[in-house]
């Protein structure tokens, strides 16, 4: 890159802190600003120790109202309302919206209001922004317009791969999804009263039933799948690591070795990187760490009367993603810089 990326971190939970972790010794970044409600002490504290990913290999110092490490002087600001922190101030080319919170477009554009020149939020949005982005589905159709933007979710991207790699080889008929996941920060760790009802159970004791928009998300970004795609989600007693359990009903139905094969020719070039595979009996604490959006689990693949074709994919569901995010920032920092 010919300089590097101004970025701000609006909200500094697992997904902000991952996304600093893999990106804070990369020259084509620098960390500006971090905005969360938790103090510069608590938001020191947890990027330098995390519970899932271990301590920082750098040391990471607090130094009034700044994180230090290596190369970075990250200015720890307040967490507030998207619009409230002028982030011309900073020279802020790019605000990643990790709160969780931002749901609407107007809310995310407060933060271009602000003096920010794109943001991508981490969650999918309520009503349309520029671009649903997922690496190795549409990254081709970005443009230098796109000023608000969602790499959706690490389900809804797990689920884009597996039907695009399966639909090009032997051709989608329909699919239903069922992701096995990690407990997230926003469910109780004892039954407290919620607008959920499900959800307002013990995530440390329950396996918990959940909606998900994967699919849906899927069919806006790949329009011939729809009325095609349906899943559930199942929050499990885990902190990392989640499967995707897809079933298939496919116009040419291939044997295990032929579907695995599928796969793991496309984890070998076209979406190396994207896509791993292994031939390992991992589980879920296997995958933590891992960088690819989905490790394809060749030994779980399944057919059934020749009709219906079962795979299992496992991703690490905050740090793939984040890293995911981090691609897309290069990949419009490169267009920018070549249009």
């Amino acid at each position: 890159m010919k300089k590097p990326v101004n970025i701000a971190l609006f909200g500094f939970g697992r997904i902000g802190r991952n996304i600093f972790r893999l990106g804070y010794d990369n020259p084509n970044y620098k960390f500006v600003a971090v905005s969360d409600f938790g103090s510069a002490e608590a938001l020191h504290y947890l990027l330098s120790r995390d519970s899932v990913h271990g301590s920082m290999k750098e040391d990471v110092k607090l130094e009034k109202n700044h994180l230090v490490v290596k190369d970075q002087f990250v200015r720890v600001i307040q967490g507030g309302r998207p619009g409230n922190i002028p982030w011309d101030a900073f020279d802020v080319d790019v605000v990643i919206d990790a709160t969780g919170q931002s749901l609407s477009r107007n809310d995310l554009e407060l933060h271009l209001k602000s003096g920010a020149k794109r943001v991508f939020t981490t969650k999918n949005p309520r009503n349309k922004i520029d671009r649903y982005v997922i690496p190795g589905i549409n990254e081709e159709t970005i443009k230098v317009s796109d000023k608000v933007i969602s790499t959706t979710s690490s389900t809804t991207q797990v689920l884009a791969l597996m039907i695009k790699m399966l639909d090009e080889t032997f051709g989608l008929e329909r699919a239903m999804m069922t992701t096995v996941h990690a407990y997230t920060a926003d469910q109780p760790l004892a039954d407290a009263a919620g607008i959920d009802l499900r959800r307002s159970r013990s995530a440390a004791e329950n396996i918990i039933p959940n909606t998900s928009t994967a699919p849906e998300i899927v069919e806006k970004i790949m329009p011939q799948f729809s009325g095609k795609l349906d899943g559930i989600a199942f929050n499990v007693p885990v902190p990392n690591g989640s499967c995707v359990d897809l079933t298939t009903q496919l116009k040419t139905m291939p044997s295990i070795n032929d579907a695995n094969n599928a796969i793991k020719s496309y984890s070998e070039s076209s979406l190396k990187g994207i896509v791993g595979y292994t031939d390992d009996p991992i589980v879920s604490s296997d995958v933590s760490g891992r960088e690819e959006t989905m490790v394809f689990d060749e030994k779980a693949t399944m057919i059934t009367k020749d009709a219906l074709l079962k795979t299992l994919c496992w991703y690490d569901n905050g740090w793939g993603f984040s890293k995911r995010i981090l691609d897309m920032i290069d990949a419009y920092t490169k267009i920018e810089e070549t249009s």
